[in-house]
């Protein structure tokens, strides 16, 4: 009994730093979203009326649907292709292979996201970049245009930047659930005859269902708040095509200084991340609660 106490104490620097820099920033948020204040000006109370006039506003539905799309092709991709990527690794039968291909995917994730967006902007989507100058190469010149200001295909540009979408971290993150999964259950299924894809969809992805969620529950989270793609891409253009509730926060925040509204728009945000967690939460199962039911 004496020493039950340990952990709470040990935890107690974690709750408290987790408190003074993410709980007291999210109450100050609220607050301030009751206010319609500017930096150096006076605060007016003003009640919910930021948030009534959030959901009026020009951009509300469509960054809404913007960035549910994004988030929603994101979850996908950052799911299926490195789940099957590592599938593959780790079928291999030479361990320095599959290290070595290890090691070749993880390599990419050391170039800053600003760098991959600005070549994605300049060198692939540009007007002489490489997507245009491959369709012009194979005589489909009509085609090339300019991806990131055309308004029917401005936000599927934004969507489709990093692919073939071979995230190195998630990658790993599948191998080692794979790479957990007892050598008596693959034993199980070469005796029962599933091999191949039926193994892989059948023993395989409920098995790592404990990855999957994890990784569904950060993909939703970066989708939801990010902004710096869009920014960086488009700013929103070409009219609010690619708009997203984080990059009118920002504009919202420091181009124009109304620090209430911009605190309403994250306060909903956080609100819609907590939602999706729960959803997500609630519906998803991991592999161990898949064979605590079984």
């Amino acid at each position: 009994l004496r020493h039950s106490g340990a952990p709470y104490v040990l935890l107690l620097p974690t709750f408290v730093l987790l408190s003074v820099f993410t709980f007291v920033p999210f109450v100050w948020a609220f607050t301030t979203s009751l206010y319609e204040y500017e930096i150096g000006g006076e605060a007016r109370f003003v009640g919910f009326e930021n948030y009534f006039e959030y959901f009026g506003d020009v951009t509300f539905f469509i960054s809404i649907r913007n960035m549910l799309l994004l988030t929603a092709f994101a979850v996908v991709v950052n799911i299926v292709v490195p789940l099957t990527i590592a599938k593959l690794i780790f079928s291999l039968s030479s361990e320095r292979a599959r290290y070595l291909y290890r090691v070749l995917f993880l390599i990419p994730v050391v170039v800053p996201s600003v760098a991959q967006y600005l070549i994605w902007k300049s060198m692939i989507y540009g007007e002489s970049g490489l997507l245009n100058e491959f369709l012009r190469a194979a005589g489909l010149e009509s085609m090339a245009r300019a991806w990131l200001s055309d308004p029917s295909t401005a936000l599927l540009a934004v969507a489709f930047v990093g692919f073939p979408f071979a995230n190195g971290i998630n990658i790993l993150i599948f191998y080692a659930g794979l790479s957990a999964i007892p050598e008596s259950v693959h034993e199980a299924a070469r005796l029962d005859g599933a091999t191949g894809l039926r193994k892989f969809l059948t023993m395989d992805v409920p098995l790592v269902l404990s990855q999957i969620r994890l990784l569904v529950i950060l993909t939703i989270i970066a989708g939801v708040q990010s902004f710096e793609g869009v920014f960086l891409l488009t700013r929103g253009a070409p009219g609010f095509e690619t708009m997203v509730p984080g990059l009118w926060m920002y504009y919202n925040a420091f181009n124009w200084q109304r620090m209430g509204f911009a605190c309403a728009i994250g306060v909903i945000l956080f609100l819609t991340i907590a939602g999706l967690t729960a959803l997500n939460a609630r519906y998803l199962r991991s592999s161990e609660q898949l064979q605590g039911q079984r």
